[in-house]
């Protein structure tokens, strides 16, 4: 037999199908390519996920040379009628027994679940099926979007997004649509008539075939498929019948879900995977299938020749006839659809971005200049800059030349938009990245940092010649009630919030995997726990990195984890397997701050939803991008929770010093507008340098939280902004490396020792003492030096003088050398000079940090300066307040050192927040006590103050079913009701016992109860440890450790094993929880938990101790002497009086 034409119009991918397809679509794709097809579509379950894989591979292809075109389409969850299917809900709901059935909204990843959609769930209501639509064009693909975006919203999405005959009749032009599978529509009558007889099931197909041929005419198609199952057969049979009886076309699909033949096994892992932690269905067997045959088909994307031998095949195998000259065509029908009924089409990617940005009778370019003109005068005139106004003037012409020559008007305008929103409920920061460095985002108000004032360079953000979006990354205190703002004031059409999507990682496929081979979780746990420890020093040492964080890659960890590499030879399988499902999709979650806003987006991409909020069906990040591409540009809005902390200490300057009760955010406002703003707050206040910076009296300042960023502050002794910018861009992993940070120390100190090549490099370097620290001070040496060597070329150098090879960046590399070269012989520099600052070029290129980002983070650390510095008390009481649970403990010790006392949980005095009683007393809030919920603190404060237990038991306007019983237990165990103990109680564990253990109802009990339980007394001081730090996270330092201890290990140099030296090899520590053990040899041993006033958690293990003589007493402080090691952490070894002393 001749080659049959064949073109699969039915595929799922692991992207848009996860757990169900397997691979990605450009896998699919190329499998299809070398199998002989011309062209495949892509129908993942209920989205278009995959679509701009789709895309970009196919643009890939044809630079290849690789005639293949993609097709585009979903398969959609489909019933009958949303309204019908409502009606049957609420029926349900009235039910007991079937309300059981309903089940929960699912939003998010949806994973496919055959058992429904063949029929096998017992509720009707939890049921839906499969319709194949595939875009004949580009109207066809808006209309699919459409129904995507449709079914993610309102009713429509019940456990799936759903689409039903009345959108099919709204949206269905341009359209072909399939009866698509065992759960698809016409089987759905299958299933549902199928004990009723043969023509109970014809007369559902009927209907549900003039409902289609309703809608779609010649564009509906029955489908036939061919595998072992003996139910596809009997299908196929009924729809061969509707093609007899209406003549509706047919086609044959090998409804594909893995890229090729060999991949089937992966693929059923990969679906048992996603029902783990899920509960087992019942329609899954969890054993992993010996061999194909098994599971009765093979679902790769296969050629025409393919189809007909499955055909012949499975219908032998299954003892069923049909006409083979009908089956056929149905297969080269496919072929037929896919290049005579729909078009080759590229999708429109346009650049959207809303209109109503622009005013009526504007054009972008033009309203851009005028309100970037207005607002620079606006500047000018408020800073008294007028006299420089043509210097301003012609800076902002040029940016809205390059602006407007790269059609980017309407993406600032929409910036200014979004920035006009935050203004009115929360505070910007001055600026992030290389945005700040634009005139014109400052003149607008996105920015607040003077580019000129500070020497920042446009090109650094936007060059001429470059062919990227732009890319303004925004601060603001709250993202996510400013993002729900937009959507809110805009439509959630307009503000679309990005997805990202999760993907398989190592340690968790691993143990997962090594679960189907009955591998003992021991093994496999010792090796992920180990791989990673082993990896990471050899991968930094490839790659040059002397310090800082790094995370080596999945390949990297393969390649040197000894450990991984002697259980994968063992378990050659899952060796196998793990390389094959490594990163995979697996779930969907949101981008951090990524929103994308157009006009009608569910038009122009099949939007989702995940936990009722819209989202792209597309991801855009560091390692992927996808939107862009696609004609979407992303709105980076980002939380600063140091802008929050600056919000709050404003709040509480307001109503200590200026008298104003409840601050709104226009008070807020306006006081960051007038004493904290960049513009307005002087820079230059020495007072601020030397307490905060040079002194070292740190409490929250943003970039100079951490030990070692603080140390170098101090040696540097910074007086200026410029000092503050180059000390947060040394502080990073490669400059710390390469000793960046002493010999930048050192130049500091003695600047009159810092020899420059002539007055160009002084008038650049000067102000970092010689040194290149920043970008642009590579790319402005460059174009003042170079020959006819554009600032644009400059920052183009910038990103070339780090590529390797001989591809087009190192042209790139060699012309502007040469330009460089010949403009320093011109300025009468040698050529080895020239060579030596070329090389400096290089060394740095690697080390060298964005001035307008550093600029602008510093900015921010100055304002945490100021305000710790004249308003110590706010800002302490608002870094409290913001710092999580997890650092609390650090933060109150923190507060300590620098004078603060901190009055214990009060029920009478304690609020939300950290209060403050005076300049130097701090109060801890209510909130602080877990277990406590809002509606108990609600309660407390409106009806304090509490006078004694009378007040709190028998108060007629306590609401007692939200001031319940556990409000009152978690209050009294946490100290926070020690006021309120008279003298008719023994103890607290006596008040304790009267009103929470045995709660009395009258004040006649509450006597009897005083009296029953007098011989309580009071907690021990074990309890009290437990319950303060079990409620609050805060651990009793001062109950377990006497200052005098403290003193002492200070004096000594002792430092907590948080801050363990290896060469000094003793520190304290503080056991919280021990638990004795033994070996595999039956040799006893201790794990030890330990905290330290750090509040950080270390375990200890101690080796070759005897549980009869060998005690470590909990809450106690000791000195002790551990070994470390990567693999095992801290350890002792010998009997606990030889390496840990107990001290005090």
């Amino acid at each position: 037999m001749e080659d049959i034409k064949f073109v699969g119009l039915h595929a799922h991918s692991g992207v848009g199908s996860p757990f169900d397809g397997f691979g990605y679509p450009q896998d699919h794709m190329d499998f299809a390519y070398n199998n002989g097809s011309e062209a495949l579509a892509l129908t993942d379950h209920g989205n278009m996920n995959g679509f701009a894989y789709q895309v970009l591979h196919a643009k890939k292809m044809a630079k290849q040379g690789k005639d293949f075109k993609p097709i585009f389409g979903v398969e959609a969850y489909f019933i009958n009628d949303i309204d019908e299917w409502k009606a049957d809900l609420e029926e349900y709901k009235l039910d007991k027994k079937k309300a059981r059935q309903i089940e929960k909204d699912r939003s998010g990843t949806n994973i496919e679940n055959e058992g429904a959609s063949k029929g096998k769930t017992k509720s009707s209501i939890n049921r839906s099926r499969h319709l194949v639509l595939l875009a004949q064009n580009q109207e066809g693909l808006n209309n699919i979007f459409k129904l995507i975006s449709e079914s993610y919203s309102g009713d429509y999405f019940y456990r799936k997004p759903r689409i039903d005959y009345n959108l099919l009749r709204k949206y269905n032009k341009g359209i072909i649509a399939s009866s698509a599978c065992l759960g698809g529509v016409y089987a759905g009558c299958y299933w549902q008539a199928r004990e009723d007889g043969h023509e109970a099931i014809m007369e559902c197909m009927r209907e549900a075939t003039k409902q289609m041929i309703d809608i779609f005419g010649d564009r509906w198609y029955g489908e036939l498929q061919w595998n072992a199952v003996p139910e596809q057969h009997e299908l196929n049979r009924y729809v061969v019948e509707m093609h007899k009886e209406f003549g509706i076309p047919l086609i044959s699909t090998a409804d594909s879900h893995y890229a090729n033949p060999d991949s089937w096994k992966d693929r059923e892992l990969y679906k048992r995977l996603g029902w783990l932690g899920k509960g087992k269905p019942e329609w899954l067997d969890m054993n992993l299938p010996l061999s194909v045959e098994e599971i009765e088909y093979e679902l790769y994307p296969k050629n025409g020749n393919q189809m007909w031998e499955d055909y012949k095949k499975y219908s032998e195998q299954c003892e069923v006839e049909y006409d083979d000259e009908l089956v056929l065509n149905s297969i080269e029908a496919t072929h037929h659809v896919a290049f005579s009924r729909i078009e080759r089409f590229d999708p429109d990617c346009t650049v959207r971005l809303p209109d109503f940005v622009v005013p009526a009778g504007y054009t972008a370019d033009d309203y851009l200049e005028r309100i970037a003109s207005e607002g620079l005068f606006q500047m000018l005139k408020l800073n008294d800059k007028l006299s420089s106004s043509d210097n301003y003037k012609q800076r902002l012409d040029h940016e809205l030349k390059v602006i407007a020559d790269r059609g980017f008007s309407k993406y600032f305008l929409t910036m200014k938009a979004i920035s006009d929103k935050t203004n009115e409920i929360q505070i910007a920061g001055p600026g992030r990245g290389s945005a700040a460095g634009s005139l014109v985002a400052y003149s607008l108000g996105i920015t607040q940092i003077d580019p000129i004032k500070y020497n920042l360079l446009f090109s650094r953000f936007m060059r001429s010649d470059a062919t990227d979006y732009p890319d303004i990354d925004y601060d603001v205190s709250d993202p996510m009630s400013l993002k729900e703002k937009l959507i809110a004031d805009w439509g959630d059409d307009v503000v679309v919030p990005i997805s990202n999507w999760n993907t398989l990682q190592l340690r968790s496929l691993i143990k997962d995997i090594s679960k189907f081979y009955e591998i003992p979780f021991t093994e496999t746990n010792a090796v992920t726990n180990k791989m990673l420890a082993e990896a990471t020093p050899i991968a930094k040492k490839k790659h040059g990195i002397k310090a800082g964080v790094y995370t080596p890659t999945f390949e990297e960890v393969i390649e040197f984890s000894e450990s991984l590499q002697k259980f994968f030879t063992k378990y050659p399988q899952v060796k196998d397997h793990v390389q094959a499902l490594q990163g995979q999709y697996r779930s969907c979650s949101r981008h951090a701050g990524g929103v994308v806003i157009g006009e009608g987006l569910d038009k122009f991409m099949p939007l989702i939803a995940s936990k009722g909020v819209r989202q792209t069906p597309w991801s855009e990040g560091q390692n992927v991008r996808q939107l862009e591409p696609m004609g979407f540009i992303k709105f980076d809005i980002l939380g600063l929770s140091t802008l929050r902390m600056i919000e709050d200490c404003i709040s509480r300057i307001l109503i200590r010093h200026h008298d104003i009760e409840n601050p709104t955010f226009a008070d807020i406002k306006s006081y960051y507008d007038t004493h904290l703003h960049p513009d307005v707050i002087d820079l230059h206040d020495q007072n601020v340098f030397k307490n905060i910076f040079q002194d070292g009296k740190w409490i929250g300042i943003f970039q100079f939280t951490e030990n070692g960023a603080q140390r170098f502050a101090k040696q540097v002794k910074p007086k200026s902004i410029i000092d503050l910018s180059a000390i947060t861009s040394i502080y990073r992993p490669g400059p710390l490396s390469a000793g960046v940070d002493r010999d930048f120390t050192e130049a500091k100190l003695q600047p009159q020792y810092v020899d420059y090549i002539n007055d160009t490099v002084r008038e650049v370097t000067e102000e970092t003492y010689g040194f290149l620290i920043f970008q642009e001070q590579i790319a402005l040496l460059a174009h003042k030096l170079g020959k006819d060597l554009s600032l644009d070329e400059g920052n183009l150098l910038r990103k070339v003088l780090t590529k390797k090879g001989t591809g087009k960046g190192h042209e790139v590399k060699d012309r502007i050398y040469n330009k460089f070269v010949a403009g320093c012989l011109e300025k009468n520099m040698t050529k080895a000079q020239a060579n030596k600052l070329w090389k400096t070029f290089e060394y740095f290129s690697g080390y060298g940090f964005n001035k307008s980002h550093a600029i602008s983070y510093s900015i921010i650390s100055y304002q945490c300066a100021w305000l710790c510095n004249y308003y110590n008390a706010e800002w302490t009481a608002s870094f409290l307040d913001r710092e999580p649970e997890t650092r609390k403990e650090k933060a109150i010790n923190l507060a300590k050192q620098h004078g603060f006392e901190i009055k214990h949980l009060n029920i009478n005095t304690s609020g939300y927040r950290w209060e403050l009683l005076d300049d130097t007393t701090l109060v801890a809030p209510l909130t602080t006590i877990k277990g406590l919920g809002e509606k108990a603190i609600e309660q407390i404060i409106a009806n304090r103050p509490f006078h004694g237990a009378e007040d709190l038991l028998f108060n007629d306007n306590i609401v007692y079913s939200k001031f319940n019983k556990k409000a009152i237990d978690v209050l009294c165990r946490a100290g926070a009701m020690n006021d309120l103990i008279d003298d008719r109680f023994t103890g607290d564990k006596h008040f304790w016992s009267v009103i929470c253990v045995d709660k009395p109802r009258s004040k006649k009990k509450l006597d009897e109860k005083i009296e029953l339980y007098r011989p309580e007394g009071s907690f021990t001081e074990e309890e009290r440890i437990e319950y303060l730090t079990s409620l609050t996270g805060m651990f009793p330092f001062k109950l377990v450790i006497t200052d005098d201890v403290t003193r002492r290990l200070g004096e000594l140099y002792i430092p907590p094993i948080s801050e363990f030296d290896r060469d000094l090899g003793v520190c304290w520590i503080i056991p919280r929880d021990v638990t004795k053990k033994k070996t595999r040899n039956g040799k006893p041993f201790y794990v030890v938990d330990v905290i330290d006033t750090n509040s950080v958690q270390t375990r200890i293990r101690c080796w070759g101790v005897d549980p009869t003589k060998d005690t470590i007493h909990r809450n106690r402080p000791y000195l002790i002497r551990p070994a470390y090691s990567e693999d095992w952490g801290f350890s002792t070894r010998g009997p606990i009086n030889k390496t840990w002393k107990l001290l005090g």
